[in-house]
């Protein structure tokens, strides 16, 4: 359960960003709380203690919120404590999906077809999803983009810069992002690149002091991986998984 002082910070966010429908949720601090411990445990929402509540209310509300762009919302509204801009950090991880991850809807006319949908794919790390941040310069994350495991990060680079709430200083990424098409995206932003070349590229400016920060971002999913459900994908959709990378990066915010 949340603590009094804990709540007491999660509580106005939540009214700010959930739906106002005519019947408020039942209890709504108890099923939060339910929420959280099954996203930090990886368990079953079966498998929530009974003093959390019925775990089909929690089950519904965290996906019917989910479709809603709730936690997502939630993240936006927290970061207006402020944002650091001096550098911003772009970065991907591949996470291994639960077999029971398989099996959304298809609604298409291939099974090809809904893993792109839902984010989900094969590499050589296995079956699962392949998720992107931006992050701010003291490695909180700003926003995530996900995209099928065997996918390259780098297509998602433009849209996360597109989000940002403003120009920042420095973007800096590792060599997976060396392109002469992003680095020019980020000049005509305003910003400038911190990406070093591969190997078999003309040299580019990418100054170390810059550079050596970048273990910000590599911290920043460290702290997510903690909860089982960040460090394994058992969502079916994207929308839902998604949902869960905010509501982790909301209380990595809160430091919760």
């Amino acid at each position: 359960m949340f603590t009094d002082a804990a709540w007491a910070e999660w509580e106005p966010l939540i009214e700010a960003t959930r739906p106002q429908g005519k019947t408020p949720p039942k209890e709504l601090r108890r099923t939060i709380s339910a929420i959280f411990w099954r996203h930090r445990n990886g368990a079953k929402w079966r498998s929530i203690p009974a003093e959390l509540g019925p775990w089909w209310r929690a089950a519904q509300l965290f996906l019917r919120w989910a479709q809603q762009g709730v936690w997502e919302r939630l993240l936006d509204l927290v970061q207006r404590r402020g944002v650091a801009l001096g550098m911003t950090f772009l970065d991907g991880t591949t996470i291994r999906a639960h077999h029971k991850a398989a099996g959304a809807e298809k609604r298409g006319p291939t099974a090809r077809g809904r893993d792109e949908r839902e984010a989900l794919g094969r590499s050589r790390g296995g079956y699962g999803t392949k998720a992107c941040v931006i992050a701010d310069g003291r490695g909180r994350a700003i926003a995530f983009a996900l995209a099928p495991g065997q996918a390259h990060e780098l297509p998602l680079a433009p849209g996360l810069l597109g989000g940002l709430p403003d120009v920042p200083g420095w973007v800096v990424g590792d060599r997976g992002l060396a392109s002469d098409a992003l680095r020019k995206r980020i000049w005509d932003m305003g910003a400038r690149p911190a990406i070093p070349p591969k190997r078999t590229d003309a040299p580019v400016a990418c100054p170390k002091w810059i550079y050596v920060n970048r273990r910000l971002v590599e911290n920043l999913w460290a702290r997510p991986k903690e909860w089982r459900a960040v460090a394994t994908r058992y969502e079916k959709t994207a929308r839902s998984f998604l949902g869960v990378l905010c509501l982790a990066a909301t209380a990595d915010w809160l430091k919760l």
